[in-house]
């Protein structure tokens, strides 16, 4: 276990939550701000990205279970992220819908915060959003990030604003 909140626990992604995983990155409804649904071989890439970044880094995205059902509910974690020509720390999320509005993605993204703070080191983080979406940006915000500027990413050939929340540790 990586750390836990009130209502949910996060560990480390495995080989064995690629169906888990594929129910989020499969979702059209979920993946709208990346224009389209991972196919199988996008969901691998993306898990064993994951993976070398656990190595690497020493943390990537985690799986989110929720702790009263044990239930995979999403993952979120801590990425870097290349911003402006410099690689940052970037608190990112993703759940699966029917875990949408209850909060648990604000809950696993301050878990995030304070363990990059407290276990990492980090005296800042920041979280990348697409700029039509406001559900994650509204989740930066409650967790106390504020906006510092835009960034264009291309995606798939297809050019993306970004929004950038960060927020510094206070002493």
């Amino acid at each position: 276990m990586i750390f836990e909140t009130e209502r949910l626990f996060v560990r480390p992604l495995e080989i064995a939550d690629k169906k888990e995983l594929s129910a989020i990155l499969q979702d059209p409804c979920v993946m709208y701000a990346y224009e389209h649904p991972f196919c199988d071989e996008e969901v691998l890439q993306w898990l064993h990205k994951q993976l070398a970044s656990y190595k690497t880094y020493g943390f990537g995205l985690w799986a989110v279970i929720e702790k009263q059902t044990n239930a995979f509910v999403g993952q979120c974690g801590i990425t870097m992220q290349q911003c402006h020509n410099t690689l940052v720390p970037e608190i990112g999320y993703l759940f699966k819908k029917k875990y949408w509005h209850k909060g648990y993605a604000t809950e696993a993204a301050r878990g995030c915060k304070k363990y990059a703070f407290e276990q990492l080191g980090f005296s800042k983080v920041y979280s990348i959003i697409r700029e039509n979406n406001f559900p994650s940006q509204a989740v930066a915000k409650r967790n106390h990030m504020i906006l510092e500027g835009t960034l264009i990413k291309k995606y798939y050939g297809i050019t993306m604003p970004h929004m950038i929340y960060a927020v510094e540790k206070t002493k």
